[in-house]
């Protein structure tokens, strides 16, 4: 799928511009459900059927709800929908029966937003069919996010507005998704593969250190990059997606760290499950357990692996430490500790997220903190010729760059020339282009 995704972009993206532009604005919607079915059929044709039926599923319920308000057949609709998206998530996910549909997590949350919007009268029914199965399917953040709600993008849908700014800021983005993508994240990745891949009680210290920051790195740039590109094609098709992704390593709190990183995801569950179980508006132990929940659903969203509900787990205490009082203590301490407090448990978690054996975790963490063999040749092997990828990548995580480029925007038109150059070469060459949130 990924060599489709990437066979798809930069292979016919060029014709569905062209399509789209000269269509009647009255079908451009339709050219964009024709067109992202096509993308989705690159890799897993048949699942094109359980996207299809979940449209379908959410297009009735909402009529049903828009049509018996306020009674128990409004209800019923609405629980029928949650049940249907969730069954479906539950089954190709955790039964291990079947391959996973790519990108299923994404546009199932998209699918459940609309009927709980319409539902809470916050969005209108949507009676035709085809721009709600493009909303759905919409391929520009089809497969990995950021997850757009139904509220945020109903009035886009059929009544949006294209201008050559908005379609260069567009291509802008995009193309330094894509740099993210295959110049910094591919090179971090096959790092942290060698070193993940060799055995735990051989590796120095050091070494170990340097794989996970590579992860971390790789990870971060993976996912905002393919979120960059998401929201940059949704700009040149006239959609204003939401943010996914604010610099979340220069945060001083993993509370912070959490409004910076995956901010779609963030923001779903906050509405649809965290605010309805009470928020915080209610007893601490309520509240402890709100968190929980949310936290303990976050890990299952990401897999049904025991790793993944760890790593949620771990994040809900770090959480509720803070609200408690690590709050307090962190805004009487200097940035730069702070800082390090983030970046500690954040590469932490990132153990616990990518190795899926709990023995294994325990075994890498042994390595990170073992003082017996603190560096190795395999350290400096790594390090040395990516020494520059490494400091560009970490500053790349600030908003130094960006803003340096806002700035002076002659330098915009280099860095776009430069990246899509860059990229492609790489995209040519490499035979490692792991998309990690594929799999979600």
């Amino acid at each position: 799928m990924v060599f489709s995704s990437i066979t798809f972009l930069f292979y016919f993206l060029p014709i569905v511009i062209f399509t789209y532009f000269i269509s009647p604005y009255k079908i451009k919607n339709l050219i964009l459900l024709i067109f992202s079915l096509i993308f989705y059929a690159f890799g897993e044709p048949i699942y094109i059927f359980v996207m299809i039926f979940s449209c379908l599923v959410d297009y009735t319920n909402a009529l049903i709800i828009d049509k018996y308000r306020k009674t128990f057949k409004a209800k019923f609709a609405l629980i029928s929908s949650i049940v249907i998206n969730l069954s479906l998530l539950g089954f190709f996910k955790y039964s291990n029966l079947v391959s996973l549909p790519i990108g299923i997590s994404f546009y199932t949350f998209q699918t459940m937003s609309y009927t709980i919007d319409v539902y809470r009268d916050k969005a209108p029914v949507q009676k035709n069919i085809i721009s709600l199965a493009t909303f759905v399917t919409l391929f520009p953040q089809l497969v990995a996010g950021p997850i757009v709600r139904y509220c945020d993008i109903v009035y886009e849908l059929n009544n949006r507005h294209h201008n050559i700014d908005m379609i260069y800021d567009g291509i802008y983005r995009f193309i330094i998704g894509l740099s993210k993508k295959v110049i910094l994240a591919n090179n971090l990745g096959l790092i942290w593969f060698n070193i993940k891949s060799s055995s735990y009680s051989d590796l120095s210290s050091a070494t170990a250190w340097l794989g996970i920051i590579c992860f971390t790195l790789q990870i971060y740039f993976d996912f905002s990059g393919y979120s960059d590109m998401a929201i940059g094609l949704g700009k040149i098709f006239g959609f204003n997606f939401l943010e996914n992704f604010n610099f979340p390593y220069i945060s001083k709190s993993i509370t912070e760290f959490w409004r910076r990183w995956h901010i779609s995801l963030g923001i779903w569950f906050r509405d649809y499950v965290y605010i309805p179980l009470g928020g915080n508006r209610c007893s601490n132990s309520r509240w402890f357990l709100n968190v929980f929940i949310v936290w303990f659903l976050t890990g299952l969203w990401h897999g049904a692996g025991f790793n993944f509900i760890l790593w949620g787990i771990y994040f809900g205490i770090i959480l509720i430490l803070e609200k408690l009082f690590l709050l307090k203590i962190l805004d009487k301490s200097p940035n730069i500790l702070n800082h390090i407090y983030v970046m500690f448990l954040v590469i932490i978690g990132f153990v616990i997220f990518d190795i899926t054996s709990i023995d294994k975790i325990f075994n890498y963490l042994n390595a990170m903190f073992s003082f017996d063999n603190i560096f190795d040749k395999h350290f400096y092997y790594y390090l040395i010729p990516n020494i520059i990828l490494l400091a560009f990548s970490i500053l790349a995580c600030t908003p130094i760059i960006k803003d340096t480029l806002e700035k002076y925007k002659y330098l915009r038109l280099i860095s776009l020339i430069f990246g899509l150059i860059l990229s492609t070469a790489f995209l040519v060459d490499a035979s490692f282009n792991p998309f990690l949130y594929f799999r979600f």
